[in-house]
């Protein structure tokens, strides 16, 4: 069976830990790498990132993009969005489907 987990900083991801989600507070970019590589290891499925962590890391992110176990998904800090995790949603959208079916049709 596997894993959920949540990294970011404390104040961002501590909310998960009331849900059953192991939460693994990160403070600097190195941190934050070799935890993310810890939990793929250790039969994590699912990996939430905080955007701002994720920005620091991009490329242990895409790295594990390519892979299908563990999905990470990349949420809003406690400092708000930095748009990262819905423009991942529109690019796996929009290579479905075939289109980006959220697109705001004002423009």
């Amino acid at each position: 069976m596997y894993k959920i987990g949540a990294v970011g900083d404390k104040d961002s991801i501590l909310a998960f830990k009331s849900i059953g989600i192991e939460v693994h507070p990160v403070t600097d970019e190195k941190e934050a790498r070799t935890t993310v590589d810890r939990l793929a290891e250790e039969n994590y499925g699912l990996i939430f990132v905080t955007e701002h962590v994720a920005q620091n890391i991009e490329d242990t992110i895409e790295r594990y993009k390519k892979k299908l176990i563990p999905a990470i998904i990349l949420i809003p800090s406690n400092q708000g969005t930095l748009g990262m995790g819905m423009d991942d949603i529109n690019k796996n959208v929009e290579k479905a489907v075939g289109s980006n079916i959220f697109a705001n049709s004002d423009k």
